[in-house]
């Protein structure tokens, strides 16, 4: 029987007692290597065992619990999805969406973990398995091929377990695929059923492992009645195959995955591509802030995402709005995202506070990342006011997952508008909710919490631009250098000058165009016919950063450091203009 590498069948590749608590076991199935491990909600992940930098084996990974993290270089890869969460060696940048080990489908039942080599047709019990309990015997690997194990089986004989001392049972036979059977044993009036399956390793390899049906009374004189007799059959299989010629190894043909674009490329990617998702909960998180679960329409996860990103999530009404992500690593059956009541909404928030229902399907973007979180730092600073709470709450989950010291001060007017204080609660790390300072208070308390920088502390900031720009000036006075100051504006609220009229030269694009008072240099491009990415359109989110060549830039939005708007080497289209009457941008 030839072994097929396209093969979509069901194999068993492990044992649920393979997958203890922070463990990760070494599979293998049809000449491939498997990383198979358990996540802490239970997930079981089998994944190519390979880390995609160096091609380290994951199987000597660490299991942190919600991702797994490769022992050379720390890349971290995300319960579910294997996509990668994190480079050391670029500890300032989110990574590339396309950086995804090779995942394959998994399985958990009748104490086995079941895998196939290819994408799979839905997992299906094995005929008769139902409304019977199981008992996994102990793996037997033997250097034989799975074939002629699968044929060997069908002589394997055995004693019921109520019936241990008797002898030469009477033995049913009933072939259930190549690569099981299913065995009846009749003792006098005792009958008990064990099904076999033969794990392909490789086209001289196999796994023999074993269910016997029912609860014994006694299970370890069954185990070791059964371990003895498979022991035998094994050296008899090995004899026999030390006689033939060895098999050629199987070579499967790995996908290629492209891991040289470590980080996500400088302007966002256009909105155009989306995900329909389900309202799976909706929910007063606090007073004025509405939570919402999104869940993926077809069941299964949700895109890879590192703390701190943020979704376009379009509306009923045609407006598209930004989101923060608030779940922690490995959180991918759902995003949770807090929306604030705003009385001056222009159709955003209202929409979706009174309008949108559970049960009601939305459309996301994938998740994208203008304040990714470095876990480098001696000391983790996290500041939030208001909603600013959600992404600095999934900084401040993922944090804690990995043990890493932080501390999160949480501003707010009123002790009931704190958000997500059940969740917040459940963090191991240094929590304080401060409610209902003065503003000299908040200044000082702000001032306390920084402290005066030294290396490698780094602090993040999201809230009104009002407590943004107070800590931006204190943690400056204080000796922090702007490359240690994150920060997301969730709004801009400063005073757009559009009066400025001047000339737009398009490097990439050989085009030159004309930018009168009254309109952006996005809105302009638009009219011209460029397909440009864009978001928010109030200089908070960075989507359509744009790299500049020559002129002045009037920065006037709020996405850009002090540091970067001195270098002059970027401007975001949909706010900021030309201090002089002429700009070349890299577009």
């Amino acid at each position: 029987m030839p072994l097929d590498l396209d093969d979509t069948t069901w194999h068993p590749i492990a044992s649920s007692d393979d997958l203890p608590f922070r463990h990760v076991y070494q599979g293998q199935l049809l000449g491939r290597e498997l990383a198979v491990w358990r996540a802490d909600d239970g997930n079981v992940n089998v994944w190519e065992n390979r880390c995609l930098h160096r091609g380290v084996r994951l199987s000597i990974g660490i299991n942190e619990g919600a991702e797994l993290k490769c022992q050379y270089h720390g890349w971290r890869y995300a319960n579910r999805s294997a996509g990668c969460t994190y480079i050391p060696a670029h500890p300032a940048d989110a990574p590339a969406r396309r950086i995804t080990n090779r995942t394959y489908p998994a399985h958990e039942a009748f104490g086995l973990v079941w895998s196939a080599a290819a994408d799979a047709q839905p997992f299906a019990p094995f005929a008769g398995s139902d409304g019977a309990d199981w008992v996994a015997l102990r793996p037997v690997p033997l250097n034989a091929a799975p074939q002629d194990v699968a044929l060997a089986l069908e002589k394997y004989r055995f004693q019921p377990a109520e019936a241990l001392d008797g002898e030469a049972a009477r033995t049913m036979i009933e072939r259930l695929s190549p690569l099981s059977v299913r065995l009846t044993a009749q003792s006098g009036e005792v009958i008990e059923r064990a099904v076999f399956f033969v794990q392909p390793v490789d086209a001289g390899r196999a796994v023999i492992r074993g269910l016997i049906e029912g609860s014994p009374t006694r299970p370890l004189p069954v185990l070791r009645h059964h371990n003895e007799r498979l022991t035998q059959l094994r050296d008899r299989l090995e004899r026999a195959a030390r006689r033939k010629p060895a098999p050629e190894p199987l070579q499967p043909a790995f996908a290629p995955v492209s891991a040289e674009l470590s980080t996500m490329p400088d302007i966002a990617v256009p909105r155009g591509n989306t995900l329909r998702v389900v309202v799976k909960r909706k929910w007063d998180s606090a007073d004025g802030i509405v939570a919402f679960e999104l869940a993926a329409l077809d069941g299964g996860h949700l895109p890879t995402f590192q703390p701190g990103a943020h979704i376009d999530l379009h509306l009923p009404n045609g407006l598209v709005r930004q989101y923060s992500i608030t779940n922690g690593p490995g959180d991918l059956l759902s995003y949770t995202i807090g929306v604030k009541r705003e009385s001056a909404s222009k159709g955003g928030s209202q929409i979706l506070i009174e309008s949108v229902r559970e049960g009601d399907v939305l459309a996301i973007s994938e998740p994208r990342n203008n304040f990714p979180l470095r876990r480098d730092a001696t000391r983790t600073v996290l500041i939030a006011g208001g909603v600013g709470i959600t992404p600095i709450l999934s900084m401040a989950r993922f944090l804690d997952k990995s043990h890493l010291p932080y501390e999160l001060h949480y501003f707010v007017r009123q002790g009931e508008h704190a958000a997500f204080r059940e969740e917040l609660g459940q963090l191991a790390g240094n929590i304080t909710i401060h409610a209902g300072l003065p503003r000299g208070d908040s200044s000082r308390t702000i001032a306390e919490a920084l402290g005066h920088w030294s290396r490698a502390q780094h602090v993040y900031i999201c809230g009104p631009a009002s407590m943004l720009e107070t800590v931006r000036t204190t943690a400056a006075a204080q000796g922090w250098p702007d490359e240690a100051v994150h920060f997301e504006y969730f709004k801009n609220d400063k005073v757009i000058d559009q009066s400025s009229a001047f000339k737009v030269e398009l490097a990439r694009s050989a085009m030159t165009l004309q930018i009168p008072a009254g309109k952006t240099i996005l809105e302009v491009m638009r009219e011209a016919g460029l397909q440009t990415p864009s978001s928010c359109e109030q200089g908070a989110c960075g989507t359509c950063l744009t790299g500049v060549i020559e002129g002045e830039v009037d920065h006037q939005d709020v996405y850009l450091n002090d540091t970067e708007k001195r270098s002059n080497r970027a401007i975001l289209t949909c706010v900021s203009r030309a201090k002089g009457k002429r700009l070349v941008l890299d577009i």
